[in-house]
C-alpha cells in the first residue's frame, strides 16, 4: 500500500476531523469556523464574509 492511502484512513465520525468546509471541502486544514452554523474554513470566510452579510466594523 502506498503511504496516500494509508495515510488519512481512519474512520473520522466525531471531533475535529469529522468537520470540514462547507465551501472547499478540505478536511484536514485546522481554522474552521463553526459559529452560526458557517462550517467554513478560515480562509473561505474572508473571501465570501461580504457576500454573506458579514461586514467589518473598523
Amino acid at each position: 500500500m502506498a503511504h496516500e492511502t494509508v495515510w488519512y484512513s481512519h474512520p473520522r465520525n466525531y471531533g475535529k476531523g469529522s468537520r470540514g468546509c462547507r465551501v472547499t471541502g478540505e478536511k484536514k486544514r485546522s481554522g474552521i469556523i463553526r459559529k452560526y452554523g458557517l462550517n467554513m474554513s478560515r480562509q473561505a470566510f474572508r473571501e465570501q464574509a461580504e457576500a454573506i452579510g458579514f461586514k467589518k466594523c473598523r
